[in-house]
């Protein structure tokens, strides 16, 4: 069909551009952290798993050139069903003894980390598509009335995948005592939904006559105008300043959101290392994680970025950035408590949880407004997709090392080291600030 009505494919759109996209960077953390393997080698390939989103920039071009938008849409969806496929038929089962001592070597899910590289491939390039799709397949009149459709979806996506999906994991465990088998299970409920969905979008999805390949001429116009864009980004006045922005203003949460999850379902018993008696995790099951962090986490996160952005289309960005820097990095404090207290109530654990993912999504939106603010000029588009990179960048940073610092010095220390960070976004946030405009 060329034309349908938006509500045909907007909304199962971006509900399935969610889904890979935190199967990827947030249910793999969640996988390997039950399998037992030590957090050194889970944050560093894990991290690994984000490169795409990083790098994605330099082939959005060939999404333009080769084929259509709709075409890299669904291939991209069935290659992601297929991929998931795999994945639930050859998930390694490691012994309940190298899961209960956390001994179960990365090694063992190595065609695992290549199956979910694939897919970050896959989900990033999806993301190119669908948001140039997005553009092409109604008028700007109705672009703006579902802009809103498309991102509450997208997040309705994060309930779904953190929260539904990690619960399944966790039901199917309790009632069988297997946690390789609960994940099969959970893998393969995600294949059927893509799967269903992959097929209803090669009906569903209109074909809009722009939805063309590019020509060989712009080919190479498409690469003259990407060498042109980064090279009018690193010339911007204020680039350097902005760049370390980026980078740091989330330093602490690059830390800590490595590692929240495995601290959450990690055994409560302390352990001797280097000498030292480290202390455990708070060891919830795998279902309450999905409704406290999954589900009513992800919830107020969501609704902080709402608020925050209402607040901020009020105040603006200036007077609203020392709030918004507090609101990101203070609540995360209640880490170091629950490392520390390791409590028992899980209303205790879910309103500390909750607390720090509302601040979060707060603050974050000042992050996201400066990147606007930034990219702001001749290449808008290009700039933006450059700042995002950065973004990207400053959650792979701390990533890669937050697991070896973790399994050196234990939980509580780990997260007064991450906290601590946070000194570098008042640092940032200062600077910043002397610069901005009202």
């Amino acid at each position: 069909m060329k034309h349908s009505s938006p509500w045909l494919w907007v909304p199962t759109l971006y509900f399935t551009e969610g889904i890979p996209y935190f199967l990827v960077n947030s249910i793999s953390v969640m996988l390997f952290a039950k399998m037992g393997v030590p957090n050194d080698q889970l944050s560093f390939f894990t991290t690994l798993l984000y490169f795409p989103w990083f790098l994605k920039g330099l082939w959005s071009p060939f999404v333009d050139i080769l084929r259509t938008k709709r075409w890299w849409i669904v291939s991209m969806q069935a290659l992601i069903s297929a991929l998931c496929i795999l994945l639930t038929l050859t998930l390694p089962h490691p012994s309940a003894e190298m899961i209960a001592t956390k001994t179960t070597s990365v090694g063992m899910f190595r065609f695992t980390l290549i199956l979910f590289i694939i897919a970050a491939f896959a989900s990033a390039t999806h993301d190119i598509a669908a948001d140039g799709f997005y553009m092409l397949a109604h008028d700007r009149k109705s672009q703006a009335a579902f802009v809103g459709i498309r991102s509450t979806f997208y997040r309705i996506a994060a309930v779904f995948s953190q929260g539904v999906i990690v619960y399944i994991a966790g039901y199917m465990e309790k009632q069988t005592g297997d946690i390789p088998f609960s994940w099969q299970v959970t893998l393969g409920v995600t294949s059927v939904i893509m799967l269903c969905v992959t097929l209803y979008h090669s009906f569903f999805l209109p074909r809009p006559e722009e939805d063309k390949p590019r020509t060989t001429t712009d080919f190479r116009g498409a690469f003259s105008e990407l060498g042109q864009s980064f090279a009018s980004f690193f010339t911007k006045p204020g680039v350097g300043l902005a760049i370390g922005f980026m980078l740091l203003y989330r330093l602490s949460e690059g830390f800590l959101v490595k590692l929240s999850l495995p601290f959450l379902v990690d055994s409560t018993a302390t352990t001797l290392r280097n000498g030292q008696i480290i202390g455990g995790g708070l060891g919830l099951n795998t279902d309450t994680v999905g409704v406290l962090y999954g589900t009513i986490g992800v919830i107020c996160l969501l609704l902080g970025g709402i608020l925050g952005g209402i607040y901020i289309s009020r105040k603006g960005l200036k007077r609203s950035l020392w709030l918004m820097a507090a609101a990101l990095t203070l609540p995360s404090f209640v880490y170091c408590y629950l490392s520390m207290a390791q409590p028992e109530s899980l209303w205790l654990i879910g309103t500390a949880v909750s607390f720090e993912q509302f601040g979060y999504g707060f603050g974050f939106t000042a992050y996201m407004m400066y990147m606007m603010h930034f990219s702001e000029g001749a290449y808008k588009t290009s700039h933006y997709a450059i700042c995002t990179a950065f973004m990207a960048l400053s959650m792979m940073i701390p990533g890669f090392i937050a697991g070896s610092i973790e399994l050196a010095v234990g939980y509580s220390a780990f997260f007064w080291i991450a906290n601590s960070c946070s000194i570098t976004t008042f640092i940032i946030t200062y600077f910043v600030y002397k610069k901005l405009e009202d």
